[in-house]
């Protein structure tokens, strides 16, 4: 028997859909209890607009596997890093040209204040230039950045470190 672990790591981000869950890291417990399975997620951040089909879509595969009884809770803390997608999540998501995030900055006491866009060494997920440039601080989705690479001059997005 398939465990609901098992279902919920392999649904998908809707919109990231090369990843799983699991690999992104929102994917944070499942507990099964006399029939009931609680599921907790993670927000990417705040008023993500795809935590809604997230929810519906692990819902979906969990009682088409058969758990009647599902709970979808959001867990808020500790709030979600990109330090947290997994190293197969790193590499599909450079497989389908989409430069993963470089480690999250780490900050103790105050966060500064800058009126500055944070700068950041992307490599190009096509050619592995490091020689790229943004283009725009936001791409399809608010998670992710457009940008180009001087090199082989093809753009793609970049997965920011949050």
């Amino acid at each position: 028997m398939v465990t609901a672990a098992a279902v919920a790591a392999t649904v998908t981000d809707p919109e990231l859909p090369m990843l799983t869950l699991a690999d992104l890291g929102v994917l944070r417990s499942v507990a099964e209890s006399g029939g009931r399975v609680v599921v907790a997620i993670t927000p990417t951040y705040t008023g993500c607009p795809a935590m809604d089909t997230m929810r519906d879509d692990l819902e979906h595969a969990l009682v088409s596997a058969g758990f009647a009884d599902v709970e979808i809770r959001t867990q808020l803390t500790p709030a979600w890093t990109s330090d947290w997608i997994s190293a197969s999540g790193r590499e599909k998501l450079a497989a389908a040209g989409i430069a993963p995030p470089g480690a999250a900055p780490r900050h103790s006491g105050p966060i500064p204040l800058t009126l500055s866009a944070p700068v950041s060494a992307v490599r190009c997920p096509l050619c592995g230039s490091a020689d790229t440039e943004e283009q725009s601080r936001f791409g399809a989705t608010a998670c992710k950045a457009l940008r180009r690479c001087r090199s082989c001059s093809e753009p793609f997005e970049h997965v920011k470190e949050i």
